[in-house]
C-alpha cells in the first residue's frame, strides 16, 4: 500500500460516496414517470422499464456527459413519443419538488473531523450540472473547496482531466490527496495518476482488502494515520 503520510486532501466521488438517491435510482429523477403520463396517460407503464435501461445505455456510451435533453428524448422516443413537447422536455430538467439526493449517515460527521483537521476537500463527480446547488439545500457545499463537474470539463472520469481539476481546486499536488470513490477502476486510474487511492463498497465485508472501505467513518483513520507520521517524523 502507498505511503498515505502527506495526504492533504481528498477528493471525493459524489453519488455512492457522499450521497444516494431519492427513490432509489438515480437516473431518470424519480418523478420521470408521473411527469410523462401526466403529458401522455396514453404511455404503457410496464414500457417504462425498457425506456430507463435504453436511457442508461445512452449515458453510459460516451466519453462525456451526455446532453440531458437527448438523454430524455432517448427515453421518450422508446415510449412512442418521438416529438416531445418543450413543454414536457422543461418539466423533466427543471429543479424536482423537494430533493432528489439524501447524504448517507456518515458524512456529516467524517466531513466535521477532516473540517476539523484542516483537511482540503473537493468533489470530483460524472454528473450534471446542479449538483452544486444541491450540495446547499442538502447543507453540505461549505465543506468544499470546489467541484470538478463532467458536464463542464466536457469529460468523465477516469479523463486525466477530472482528477487534475479536483485537485487543481484544492491547490495541491496529485501526491498530497487522496481519491475516494465507489467504483474501483475509477480509483485505480487515479492511482495510477499519482493520487493516493481508496475503494468505498458499501455492500462488501469490512476487511475485504487493504485498499476497500466499506464505510466513511473508515476514511478517519487512513487520514489520522498520516498525520499521526508526520507528526512524529
Amino acid at each position: 500500500m502507498k505511503d498515505r503520510g502527506r495526504i492533504r486532501g481528498v477528493m471525493f466521488d459524489a453519488g455512492g460516496v457522499l450521497t444516494r438517491p431519492i427513490g432509489g435510482r438515480w437516473n431518470p429523477r424519480y418523478d420521470f414517470e408521473s411527469i410523462v403520463a401526466a403529458h401522455h396517460p396514453h404511455v404503457r407503464e410496464d414500457s417504462f422499464p425498457q425506456a430507463i435501461d435504453i436511457g442508461q445505455r445512452f449515458l453510459d456510451a460516451g466519453t462525456a456527459t451526455a446532453n440531458r435533453t437527448d438523454y430524455h428524448r432517448t427515453m421518450l422516443a422508446v415510449l412512442g413519443i418521438d416529438r416531445p413537447s418543450e413543454q414536457l422536455l422543461r418539466q423533466l430538467e427543471a429543479p424536482a419538488v423537494g430533493p432528489v439526493i439524501e447524504t448517507y449517515p456518515d458524512v456529516r460527521r467524517v466531513l466535521d473531523q477532516l473540517q476539523l483537521w484542516d483537511v482540503r476537500m473537493a468533489v470530483v463527480s460524472d454528473t450534471w450540472v446542479g449538483l452544486e446547488e444541491m450540495f446547499a439545500e442538502l447543507g453540505i457545499q461549505h465543506y468544499f473547496e470546489g467541484f470538478a463537474i463532467s458536464e463542464v470539463l466536457g469529460c468523465r472520469k477516469p479523463d486525466l482531466r477530472m482528477y487534475a481539476e479536483g485537485n487543481r481546486l484544492l491547490g495541491l499536488e496529485p501526491h498530497e490527496c487522496l481519491f475516494i470513490d465507489d467504483d474501483p477502476q475509477l480509483v485505480t486510474a487515479a492511482m495510477d495518476l499519482g493520487y493516493h487511492g481508496v475503494t468505498l463498497d458499501r455492500d462488501a465485508q469490512r476487511g475485504t482488502a487493504s485498499d476497500v472501505i466499506v464505510s466513511l467513518d473508515e476514511l478517519l483513520p487512513i487520514i489520522g494515520t498520516g498525520r499521526a507520521a508526520d507528526r512524529d517524523g
